[in-house]
């Protein structure tokens, strides 16, 4: 074939290739013209299927680092191989300022190279970033100004990478494009030890779709190497398109040489445990646990089980009574808002009132507390709530467990749970069902507040409504939200114990869960009915605000929520009087709700004029008649406009405004189909029209007025407003901008941002005036910046949270509660 000149001139030469054996690695190395900089070394997978096996790929997928490169070998890759070529091409008059990727196999006869290039490699450059400590710009600029030796690159030590590729289907062959993408948002937002990085995909409305072959990698980070391939394939696993592929033994070339037990010497710390921090936090928290002694047990810690002299607590013919609970998702609520002081008197309450339905006077608690990471100061936090809610029930603490569980919750992530127990004297168990008859009276007890039920709903209506939990309380001037709901369980013992112990206290229905429905019948014989009046108490107002913002009817209320009973005793009639004394002396304002009557059939619980009751409580803050018509002025895809579309014609029309009418100032743009699919009119009013700016604005100030419009949203609208236009609208016109204001103002925000190396961002809606982004602030978003960010990476993360934002402060500035006077918001109830 060559003899006979089959390939002409190119026969003429041939290359005989050495068969080279052993693992291969990836070597890159910063270069400014003289000094180079290894990145830490690299293994990719280029075969497309397990085991590597299957056809050739751009790669599936890369570790980083490599562990098994000898020391000796890495240097010498560095000084023959990656040194040796910068140096001599300095001496050719060309140096070179860039990146070096040597592709290297580890032979016998040490490092050989198998590709040189000058660039970043894929996917190897998406595992080695990620460890990068320093700033890649400022490495980048000391390349070029050939500063390198003077600001060498910094690397997470101890940390390990793992990358795994999604691919189309078909790859490396034919594939589809435009495949609708899933799960990117929720694997981004585990933080910054998961990334994605995007190849073959491209933005499509508001979701992204394939366009490539390789379309994207995920890349995890772990002290292990085996957790960290584990979690990358395991998250990649979580984002879908049809037809995803990708690799599930990244790495396993490392770990078959080199299983986990062997690699590393292993603490429980590396596992996610700290044992120093246990011992700190049980150091901390037995003063706490000291003060709680009472008769029968001196609440000391540390033993392997905790001991209670029930002789020496002045019993003489007890029955023990047990109680368990947790506090639910108030817990939520408590970690969202960052206030933890009170969420442990909510577990003693949950448990000692329980208990106390039976007669049963409170002795010890024990508590379970659950975490992914120990935070020793928010933890000693929670148990001092404990130890406060065991003095006011007289109960003391004399132990519980606190469990770090890595990977069962997420960070400083937390639930409690509780454990109550208590005695009673034979003779005076409650409740007591053979004397409980026809015209027994029900003593209601107040509540503090929602207690600790139901918040699953409360945090549905939140969302439904837009609002967050550091909005001033429309019906509790000078708290928040979020302070409401977090208020704590009040705690019944003092008050009861020397009226259950008088013989006074047929029964007592601890209202949790439930409501008044479904506890009062948990207490009652069969026969009997329990008819209470809603007009015969004071029903807080955070039940009538709930109910009409989340338009929920009265009798969901009555089984969900206590409605401002937080207990309920059945009493004789004759007793009355003297039972609602000895309340009124010990601080308890109860009042009789009703009375027990013979049940023939039908509920056993009814309760009257509930829904009226509610609507009393809390009613729509004066000045505020139906809903506010609101305008809103976009200029492209009206992102912000959607998110202020579903809040205002949510399905429980319990908003405070409604959209009337969308203006563009550019036609054809996604905005207005948002717009028209919802039912709202729409305006196209280009400003290419008019001959100035003011007289672009009187006209768009017209369309308003025609339709009515009281309150004005800026979504996206690029076009800067008239000072004249800015004047008539003066504290009826809102605008979202993606910073925390009033820091990094203008059109650029997000390159600000990172520019500064800020840690945290945000968005902020506020009033407009003249002056750029200077009115007063409604409602702040914040989120995390990352050291890897980019511009897009933030603006996406940002977008999110104003889709949050813009219709929290919309509900705020129609219901009357946020008003803006004098340049200064005034907060109403």
């Amino acid at each position: 074939m060559l003899n006979n000149k089959q390939f002409g001139s190119a026969g003429e030469t041939i290359v005989v290739e050495e068969l080279l054996t052993g693992d291969e690695v990836s070597c890159l190395a910063f270069s400014d013209g003289s000094t180079i900089s290894m990145m830490p070394p690299t293994q990719d997978h280029k075969q497309l299927n397990d085991g590597d096996s299957g056809p050739n790929t751009g790669g599936m997928g890369a570790i980083c680092p490599y562990p098994l490169i000898s020391q000796k070998d890495l240097e010498t890759v560095r000084q023959e191989l990656l040194q040796r070529a910068v140096e001599g091409m300095r001496k050719e008059g060309h140096p070179f300022v860039g990146v070096l990727y040597a592709g290297i196999m580890l032979t016998s006869c040490g490092p050989m190279v198998l590709e040189f290039n000058c660039r970043f490699g894929d996917p190897e450059t998406q595992s080695i970033l990620p460890l990068l400590e320093s700033d890649l710009y400022e490495v980048c600029l000391a390349c070029v100004e050939g500063t390198l030796s003077q600001h060498l690159p910094q690397f997470t030590p101890q940390l390990y990478t793992a990358g795994v590729v999604l691919a189309s289907q078909g790859y490396p062959g034919s594939y589809k494009k435009g495949l609708p993408i899933t799960g990117i948002d929720g694997v981004e937002k585990l933080g910054p030890r998961v990334q994605v990085f995007h190849a073959g995909t491209k933005k499509e409305g508001e979701g992204t779709v394939t366009n490539g072959g390789r379309v994207l990698a995920v890349v995890a980070m772990n002290s292990d190497l085996q957790a960290a391939c584990k979690e990358a394939e395991r998250w990649a696993s979580f984002i879908e398109f049809d037809g995803a592929y990708h690799r599930s033994d990244i790495g396993f070339r490392v770990l078959e040489k080199n299983p986990p037990n062997r690699m590393t010497c292993l603490s429980y710390r590396d596992a996610g445990v700290d044992i120093e921090a246990g011992n700190k936090l049980v150091k901390a928290i037995q003063p706490l646990a000291k003060d709680t002694q009472r008769p029968g047990c001196d609440a000391s810690l540390g033993g392997f089980g905790a001991l209670f002299d029930i002789k020496a607590a002045g019993f003489s013919d007890p029955i023990l009574v047990s109680g368990t609970d947790g506090v639910g998702t108030k817990l939520k609520i408590a970690q969202e808002v960052g206030n933890h002081a009170t969420i442990g008197q909510d577990l003693v309450a949950m448990c000692v009132n329980d208990i106390l339905s039976h007669g049963a006077e409170p002795l010890f608690f024990l508590d379970y507390f659950a975490t992914g990471r120990l935070n020793v100061e928010l933890a000693q936090e929670i148990i001092r709530g404990i130890a406060v809610g065991c003095t006011q029930a007289n109960c003391a603490l004399v132990g519980g467990e606190t469990a770090e569980m890595p990977g069962m919750y997420q960070g400083e992530e937390y639930d409690l749970a509780g454990f109550a127990v208590g005695a009673v004297e034979r003779g005076q168990l409650l409740p007591r069902m053979q004397q409980i008859k026809e015209g027994d009276a029900l003593i209601g007890l107040p509540s503090s507040g929602l207690h600790s039920n139901g918040f699953s709903l409360v945090r549905k209506v939140m969302e439904t409504s837009g609002l967050a939990y550091d909005v001033p309380s429309p019906f509790n001037k000078g708290k928040t939200l979020g302070e409401e709901f977090l208020e704590p369980t009040r705690i019944y013992v003092k008050e009861l114990l020397p009226l259950m112990h008088q013989g006074w206290v047929k029964a007592f229905s601890h209202i949790t869960g439930g409501g008044l429905v479904e506890n009062l019948p948990r207490v009652l014989p069969r026969h009997l009915r329990a008819e209470v009046d809603a007009g015969q108490w004071s029903v807080p107002p955070v039940f009538g605000w709930l109910a009409h913002k989340g338009n929920i009817p009265s009798f969901e209320m009555s089984r969900t929520f206590n409605c401002g009973i937080g207990g309920v005793l059945v009493v004789d009639q004759s007793l009355t009087e003297a039972v609602l004394k000895h309340l009124a002396t010990s601080g308890v304002t109860a009042s009789i709700i009703g009375n027990l009557a013979d049940r023939k059939e039908g509920d056993s619980v009814v309760i009257k004029d509930l829904q009226q009751a509610l609507f009393n409580s809390w009613k729509f803050p004066t000045g505020v008649t139906g809903k506010k018509k609101v305008g809103v002025l976009i200029s492209g895809s009206g992102t912000n406009l959607q998110a202020l579309i579903d809040s205002t014609s949510g399905a429980s029309g319990s908003s405070s405004s409604q959209i009337v009418l969308v203006i563009s100032n550019k036609a054809g743009v996604q905005g207005l189909e948002r717009a028209r699919k919802a039912g709202i009119q729409t305006l196209v009013v280009d400003h290419k029209g008019f001959g100035s700016r003011e007289e672009f604005d009187r006209e768009v100030d017209t369309c308003l007025r025609k339709a009515g419009v009281e309150i004005v949203c800026l979504a996206g609208f690029m076009r800067i407003l008239s000072g004249e236009f800015v004047k008539k609208w003066r504290g009826h016109l809102l605008n979202i901008h993606p910073s925390l204001l009033p820091s990094f103002k203008g059109h650029n925000a997000h390159e600000q941002v990172l520019a500064a190396r800020v840690r945290i961002s945000g968005c902020s809606v506020h009033f407009v005036e003249e002056e750029v982004d200077a009115g007063a602030i409604v409602v702040q978003e914040s989120v995390p910046v990352y050291p890897t960010d980019t511009v897009s990476s933030l603006a996406d993360r940002v977008k999110r949270v104003e889709h949050k934002a813009f219709p929290a402060a919309l509900e705020l500035v129609a219901s009357g509660q946020a008003v803006l006077r004098d340049g200064v918001i005034q907060w109403s109830q």
